[in-house]
């Protein structure tokens, strides 16, 4: 993909890494998303699109690297809802903070038209359901820390300008839930094709 360069080829593993600089500049959406379809046409095993797109990211700049990661905190905190929560509690059968962090990876995991998608209608997810599926996809936020620091040999956290970046965790919108687990009929409500496709009730 031409698209994808490596802007720090001076020497093997990226040159020039002393003049990294701090950043809130996210990658740019298009080429963020060609990344994306990219892994997906790859391979559908998490492991194998995990290491893919390790070695996609290498081949840019370490600030483009950053600007994944910020465009990755971006995509999770505008879907940091109660809908896609209650969507990832059925699908999941449970859903912890964190595994609703990391449920919304792989929702951005599965690529720009099932993302935006959801985010209009998280119920729309039911066309992702697959009996080999895991609806999860943790590694997926750090994989661009990983290749960062497989090519500068440093941390991308000591490289994100705190100051002006807003959309990280820690900094989400606070959830009010118009639904209970108590009360099945109002995740239901929200979701109701993954409410038949997937709920139990114990």
């Amino acid at each position: 993909m031409g698209i994808l360069r490596n802007l720090f080829n001076k020497q093997p593993g990226g040159g020039n890494n002393h003049d990294i600089a701090k950043t809130s500049e996210m990658l740019d959406e298009d080429l963020y998303w060609s990344i994306v379809a990219a892994s997906l046409a790859h391979s559908d095993d998490q492991d194998a699109r995990e290491e893919f797109l390790i070695k996609r990211l290498k081949q840019l700049s370490p600030k483009e690297m950053i600007g994944f990661r910020l465009r990755t905190d971006k995509l999770l905190h505008d879907t940091y809802n109660s809908e896609m929560w209650c969507a990832a509690y059925i699908i999941n059968g449970g859903c912890s903070d964190d595994g609703f962090e990391y449920f919304r990876c792989w929702v951005i995991s599965r690529g720009k038209e099932v993302y935006y998608n959801a985010k209009e209608n998280p119920d729309s997810l039911i066309s992702q359901l697959n009996e080999d599926e895991i609806y999860e996809f943790e590694s997926f936020w750090y994989i661009p820390n990983e290749a960062f620091e497989r090519i500068t040999g440093k941390d991308l956290y000591d490289f994100i300008d705190d100051e002006t970046f807003k959309f990280k965790e820690g900094q989400y919108p606070t959830i009010e839930f118009n639904w209970q687990e108590e009360e099945p009929d109002s995740m239901k409500e929200i979701c109701p094709n993954l409410f038949a496709a997937k709920w139990v009730d114990n």
